[in-house]
């Protein structure tokens, strides 16, 4: 345990700092925050400053030009009595109203840095604790995806993403507990959080939830749970005037705000997401760090080798993708690669982990190239949002990818090389183990008479 305590402190002072570094890296060339993140340091600075989520003096008072240049586009539609909610779930402007408040963006970053930091160490903890992972595997494991994209770019980018993914974690580290009133209580609230802070999450809080009632105290925790979906049903429609924030949007006004998932979604040519989600060229996973790639085999062995507790790590995990690649909107967008996924990537981390106490070569390997990239991108001139259509900040792997939002034949013949490639691997990874040893049957006599 003495251990395990000094590598989780290990693992937290090197993945805060390294989230730390990017808040010096420009959002876009207009300023260091940009698309989303004005939103919700807004709306931290009006819960600071008016007790309220009503953005409309902070607009009027440009309040964002210390981080954005000042043409800022304006997302939330004005009502009749000139309010403007921003259209985005309250708790992250909350976690950040006090900071934001005391010390302006910059402290809005350094406070997510230290939730990358104590993310870090939870999942180290739950590795070790929780699945059995070596230490010697996990802590190394754990420094480099969390100093490596997008767990560290996340780390300090103003959006949902860093917290979601410490809440599903904490969660996760409550269901495979003994079941006590207050580990219930604390798997409760972190589950409750998740739709608090993006209503995308609600599918990975469901079976999340699902989880944990199943895992026992179900008189407790089912009435927690059924409060906190009214309380949020009701607040938005008081709040938001609909059922999601994005009632609030100006972007949804005639489309109505179900309309966020796209007006017309191709959810057959979304499919193509289920893979592109790692190889996409620019927006891929396996793009800026190699090791996510192995997700696909460590998935693999998850669902044919059936560690104990396993199905907590692949539902959540296959909700949290199925999300990414059918119900958002995009997985291209004036963000950094993997948005989407990040609420579930430290459970992919935790699959890949257990993977890797089998081949601790390979997954290191990997892992160290995109340790490389992240110090490229943070030390080089660069922006956030447009990095990741800038080919040479990622050779060779983005040579090597298909590019999903071209999709020329030469993309598409990388795409099915991609696809073939993992039907292999996970074809065999699911194979039985060849047996060793003497084939099974009864004992010979001597043995059976000296025992």
């Amino acid at each position: 345990m003495r251990g395990l305590r000094g590598a989780m402190l290990v693992v937290a002072l090197l993945a805060g700092p390294a989230a730390a570094l990017g808040i010096g890296v420009p959002a876009t060339h207009g300023g260091q925050a940009a698309v989303d993140e004005p939103e919700y340091l807004l709306s931290a600075l009006s819960l600071w400053e008016d007790h309220d989520l009503d953005i409309s003096d902070e607009l009027a008072e440009r309040r964002f030009l210390p981080y954005h240049d000042p043409d800022l586009p304006i997302q939330a539609q004005p009502r009749a009595d000139g309010t403007q909610i921003s259209p985005h779930d309250p708790l992250l402007p909350v976690l950040l109203a006090v900071p934001v408040g005391l010390g302006g963006w910059v402290a809005g970053k350094l406070t997510l840095a230290t939730l990358a930091a104590i993310l870090a160490a939870l999942v180290l903890w739950v590795a070790v604790r929780r699945f059995a992972v070596p230490l010697r595997i996990a802590a190394p494991g754990v420094a480099l995806a969390a100093c490596s994209a997008p767990l560290a770019v996340y780390g300090q980018q103003v959006y949902p993403e860093l917290p979601a993914a410490l809440a599903v974690t904490t969660a996760v580290a409550a269901i495979t507990g003994r079941g006590s009133t207050s580990t219930t209580l604390v798997g409760a609230a972190a589950i409750t959080a998740l739709p608090w802070l993006s209503v995308k999450y609600v599918p990975v809080a469901a079976v999340l939830a699902v989880l944990a009632l199943r895992s026992g105290k179900r008189i407790a925790l089912l009435p927690i749970l059924a409060a906190a979906g009214a309380a949020y049903l009701l607040v938005h429609r008081l709040v938001y005037g609909g059922w999601t924030v994005y009632a609030s949007g100006d972007h949804f006004q005639n489309s109505g705000e179900f309309g966020v998932v796209g007006f017309e979604p191709d959810y057959l040519g979304r499919t193509t997401r289920l893979l592109g989600l790692l190889i996409d060229r620019d927006f891929g996973l396996g793009a800026w760090q190699p090791a996510w790639l192995l997700l696909i085999p460590a998935a693999a062995a998850l669902a044919t080798r059936r560690p104990r507790n396993w199905t907590v790590l692949a539902l959540p995990l296959a909700a949290g993708w199925a999300t990414a690649t059918w119900v958002a909107l995009t997985m291209h967008g004036y963000w950094w690669p993997g948005r989407q996924t990040v609420v579930v990537l430290p459970l992919a981390l935790l699959a890949i982990l257990i993977w890797a106490a089998d081949h601790p070569g390979i997954a290191a390997g990997t892992a160290a190239v995109g340790v490389v990239y992240y110090a490229i991108l943070v030390t080089g001139e660069t922006t956030w949002v447009l990095s990741p259509d800038d080919l040479a900040l990622h050779r060779p792997m983005g040579v090597l990818l298909p590019d999903d939002r071209d999709l020329t034949a030469l993309d598409r013949a990388k795409y099915a090389a991609w696809a073939a490639a993992a039907a292999i691997v996970i074809w065999r990874t699911a194979r039985p183990a060849p047996r060793t040893g003497p084939p099974a049957g009864p004992a010979p006599a001597e043995a059976r008479t000296s025992r």
